[in-house]
């Protein structure tokens, strides 16, 4: 669960603050490799998102302003973070493939008081920085729905001014 002002903001950009913040502003964000991934159909809605001209590249669809996820800007750097609510399954199904929440990151954003969990975010750091690893080392990062072969976004990223940011930032 991330409560960081970012993904608050992502959620306001797109007008989706009910459907993906939890009553304290975190939004669900499950950890997977790019390659795991395919989009089978309605790529002709996928757009690309950055609050900052440096910042993560963030990923929705533009027909319903669903949030997908978010990438760092090189692919090389194997990782997406998927927000839970675009997921098109029961919450048990999820829960059995994916799990529960198992930390939460950046507390002090939150809107309400919650509970901050330390080691599971040092775990979770560990096994990311283990499968962004194996992906570096073993090519993975190549297959990623987001790049393409050059290592381009698929969609141009829209970056926001900084009055746009201001207006959505909490």
């Amino acid at each position: 669960m991330c409560y960081c002002k970012d993904c608050q903001a992502f959620a306001r950009f797109l007008k989706a603050e009910n459907a993906v913040l939890d009553a304290a502003g975190g939004t669900e964000v499950e950890a997977a490799v790019p390659a795991a991934l395919r989009f089978t159909e309605g790529l002709e809605h996928l757009a690309c998102m950055s609050l900052s001209p440096k910042g993560i590249y963030r990923w929705y669809a533009s027909c319903c302003n669903t949030p997908i996820g978010n990438t760092p800007r090189d692919p090389k750097m194997s990782y997406v973070g998927l927000v839970r609510t675009c997921l098109d399954a029961p919450d048990e199904g999820l829960d059995r493939a994916l799990g529960r929440a198992r930390f939460t990151a950046n507390t002090g954003s939150a809107t309400k008081p919650v509970q901050s969990t330390p080691v599971g975010a040092v775990l979770a750091v560990a096994r990311i920085g283990m499968a962004l690893a194996k992906a570096r080392l073993g090519g993975g990062w190549r297959s990623n729905p987001f790049f393409d072969t050059a290592g381009a976004p698929i969609r141009a990223p829209r970056v926001l001014t900084r009055e746009e940011r201001a207006a959505v930032t909490p």
